[in-house]
């Protein structure tokens, strides 16, 4: 545990130890002490990880199995996503959905044969296992997972440094899962990641994580990043951080992610939330969500207004961005929010308020950066 200024305290990860040795800077974040940053700095570590390959520590993720008959099926009664039809040793993307239609979180989930494995977001773990246990038929059980610590090697270089430790998974396709073992510790491993790069999210007993993150860092163009670049490269990558760009009040319509409801599912109609979603795709969502580049150097960040220019005055507000930062790979600012669907063509000017002052910028497509996942 550690304690912050105002007497709250905070869970350490079973990496704690090592962040505090590598220098890094732990701030609060969900609950959990982490780095968000080492001694090299946020942009360092975002463009190493475009370079070559990061590591960072996503143990405070909520990790979970899911076993029984039927499971897939039990799970799909919250979720839009074809999990019935995800095969064995294969991963996929979804959005777990409230019956008014909003996303309850985003989540991984694998098919690991006799089992699902879910990886939530830290936010909402618990609730995300409360909502899940509580629909489950009998002989269904969701096993919470807290002993296991998660980490991501991501980057170009990822593949190529990993091989030394594990031979097979350079070999494993993207998104694709496998239970092997890294230097001999034993790992449950996908080829996924949240920043655009190629990479493997690793799951490891929480009492080898210390020794597998040494043998990792120890790879050659390995090194730690933290929150910061995580953010940032995630960011550039036009991904959706929970509870900044997707929540409860949107709907996957809205967030561009109607790509995660499977076929099947979009012929029954059998999901929460199933009529706004059919409603939405039918007539057009009100706003969506959009790339955003201001003009200049300057960054709008998560809830600067957004504005239609109108001459040298402000036109009327038509939006909200999300998430903002300066992107190291793109070279400037970028954001990402929502516009009413009028507005969001590519390429359509907008003016954002940042510091009591009008700043150009205009919608643009996403990702910023170019995903680079295997193929």
């Amino acid at each position: 545990m550690a304690e912050q200024d105002r007497g709250e305290t905070l869970l350490e990860t079973p990496l704690g130890a090592l962040h505090r040795a590598l220098g890094g800077r732990m701030v609060p974040f969900a609950g959990h002490a982490m780095p968000v940053q080492y001694t090299a700095g946020i942009m360092a570590e975002h463009l190493h990880c475009r370079a070559a390959a990061a590591l960072f520590d996503v143990s405070h993720m909520g990790q979970a199995e899911l076993v029984g008959g039927g499971a897939a099926e039990a799970l799909e009664r919250l979720t839009p996503a074809d999990v019935q039809g995800l095969k064995p040793g294969r991963q996929r993307y979804a959005l777990l959905t409230t019956e008014a239609g909003g996303i309850f979180d985003d989540f991984m989930v694998a098919n690991l044969g006799e089992r699902l494995f879910l990886v939530v977001n830290a936010a909402r773990k618990a609730e995300d296992f409360a909502r899940i246990a509580a629909t489950l038929p009998a002989g269904v059980a969701l096993r919470p997972l807290p002993d296991r610590a998660l980490l991501a090697l991501q980057g170009p270089a990822a593949a190529t440094a990993i091989a030394p430790l594990a031979p097979a998974l350079p070999g494993l396709s993207f998104m694709g899962v496998a239970e092997t073992t890294i230097g001999g510790i034993p790992a449950l491993a996908s080829r996924s990641g949240y920043t655009g790069e190629d990479g493997f999210e690793i799951s490891v007993p929480a009492e080898r994580a210390e020794e597998l993150a040494k043998a990792l860092l120890a790879l050659p163009g390995v090194q730690a990043a933290g929150l910061g670049a995580r953010d940032s490269l995630r960011l550039e990558a036009g991904l959706c951080l929970y509870g900044n760009d997707i929540d409860e009040t949107t709907s996957p319509v809205e967030a561009a992610l109607t790509w995660t409801i499977g076929k099947r599912r979009r012929m029954a109609w059998d999901f929460p939330g199933a009529a706004r979603v059919r409603a939405e795709l039918a007539d057009g969502a009100a706003r969506l969500r959009v790339g955003l580049k201001p003009e200049g150097r300057q960054p709008a960040r998560a809830h600067t207004p957004v504005h239609a220019p109108k001459g040298e005055a402000l036109g009327e507000a038509v939006g909200e961005v999300t998430s903002g930062s300066f992107g190291p790979s793109a070279n400037g600012p970028i954001a990402m929010g929502y516009v009413a669907r009028a507005h969001a063509g590519d390429g359509t000017p907008l003016a954002l308020m940042v510091r009591g002052k009008a700043l150009p910028a205009r919608i643009a497509p996403l990702p910023f950066v170019p995903h680079r996942y295997p193929r």
